[in-house]
């Protein structure tokens, strides 16, 4: 009686270390008293996502993520045709490409997988940044020479890995480049500053000096135009007086004569010493 349960047991235990899920999204290669399990043409077998079967005790499985993965480590430095150092950061996208090959260079370790692929990312990417100049990268030429690098690493098949794309994220100079390119930018800066400051003073002068010499002007044009009216006005005051004289003379005499007597005689203490019979008392002698 347990010899007849003992076998159902046996059975359902072998199918069940006989079976095994590979998930999605992953692939699946069977060694084989530690070696890649292949098919009668010698190629790998690799077993896409689902159930499948394997040899109880003799047979291991190995699944592997072969999915698109991401690698995207820290900056490096990189030197361009011009031996000037760029800060550069990129990412790499890569897929298993060979599951075999995959497992016997890395093991099935990814973290092993992207430092193998990195070094090798890496002296292509010095190759193709090392014949191109700073304005080459920066500018529109950038997409061409990450091109021109991915076509280069497309297929690691050292490795049994593909990569997908590789892109630059930013691009910096190193600090010590970027303290001198910020100072000499400044540099430059003031320099221009102190060039616009000195046209502007320059210009400053010229207005000034054409301000001063148009005033310079008007206040002239302005003390000839009264020196020539009042040269009118005391020409025509002189022939006034010369016409009022010229019709009664006696009158005008007499006339001038009281304004000087006024003139004279205004304070008490005045002293005049003059003789009698002086013209200046012609008419304080003359009884008619």
């Amino acid at each position: 009686m347990n010899k007849l349960l003992i076998l159902p047991v046996l059975i359902i235990a072998m199918l069940f270390s006989s079976a095994f899920v590979i998930m999605e999204g992953q692939h699946g290669i069977v060694m084989q008293f530690s070696k890649v399990k292949r098919d009668s043409a010698g190629v790998p077998v690799a077993y896409p996502p689902g159930l499948h079967f394997k040899i109880p005790f003799i047979d291991s499985v190995r699944s592997m993520d072969t999915r698109i993965q991401t690698l995207d480590d820290k900056a490096d430095r990189f030197v361009t045709s011009e031996k000037k150092d760029l800060i550069i950061d990129s990412y790499v996208k890569w897929q298993i490409d060979d599951l075999a090959v995959y497992f016997l260079a890395t093991g099935g370790n990814k973290m092993q997988a992207e430092s193998l692929l990195k070094r090798k990312i890496n002296n292509g990417l010095r190759s193709e940044i090392g014949s191109h100049t700073i304005t080459d990268i920066v500018s529109g030429k950038r997409g061409q020479v990450m091109e021109t690098a991915l076509k280069r690493m497309a297929r690691s098949s050292e490795l049994g890995i593909k990569v997908v794309d590789v892109r630059i994220k930013r691009i910096n100079l190193p600090e010590e480049v970027s303290n001198s390119v910020y100072k000499r930018m400044r540099a430059e800066r003031l320099a221009v500053a102190k060039e616009h400051r000195s046209k502007g003073q320059e210009q400053s002068e010229v207005i000034r000096a054409n301000i001063d010499r148009e005033v310079s002007i008007m206040l002239s044009q302005a003390n000839k135009e009264s020196l020539q009216v009042r040269g009118a006005g005391d020409a025509e005051s002189s022939q006034i007086y010369g016409d009022s004289y010229s019709k009664d003379a006696e009158f005008f005499a007499f006339l001038r004569s009281m304004q000087a007597y006024q003139k004279s005689f205004t304070g008490k203490d005045d002293v005049m010493v003059l003789s009698p019979d002086s013209d200046f008392f012609k008419y304080m002698n003359n009884k008619d």
